[in-house]
């Protein structure tokens, strides 16, 4: 399976299908797109040198969902490879909103799943609104 790529504002993950994400009938359980998706937005950050516990440990601030929207085009089954590709739509000081698509792997994959994702940037422990570090925000919202 190829690396994660990073282009303008945007991210590629590249993944497989197991056999436990799919449900009775065969086809990938319409839940996991969500797990899917928060996996690119951490490797995104990865990818960037950002751990979620490392920062969470030395600034003091969580990336928590604040709300998420799927649309379900297409089935995936087990043993498909997928990509999952996510895109900052929006941002403010303190949230971030991603556009994200689950599709087949290869430049003309179908599209399987797309989503809006907002996370919020929060204090640990006291889980009220942060600034999202300036660092990272410039990272993810920058052209490349």
């Amino acid at each position: 399976m190829a690396a994660a790529a990073a282009t303008e504002r945007c991210f590629l993950w590249p993944l497989r299908v197991y056999y436990e994400d799919t449900d009775a009938g065969g086809v990938v359980y319409y839940a996991n797109y969500l797990r899917f998706m928060e996996r690119a937005r951490t490797e995104w950050l990865r990818a960037l040198g950002h751990e979620q516990d490392r920062i969470a440990e030395e600034r003091g601030v969580l990336f928590v969902v604040r709300g998420a929207s799927l649309e379900y085009r297409r089935p995936a089954r087990f043993n498909d490879r997928l990509e999952v590709l996510s895109q900052i739509g929006q941002h403010s000081r303190t949230s971030l909103t991603f556009q994200q698509t689950v599709r087949l792997a290869g430049p003309q994959g179908a599209m399987l799943c797309e989503g809006t994702v907002r996370v919020v940037c929060v204090e640990r422990g006291r889980w009220r609104p942060r600034p999202i570090p300036k660092d990272i925000l410039a990272e993810l919202t920058v052209d490349r």
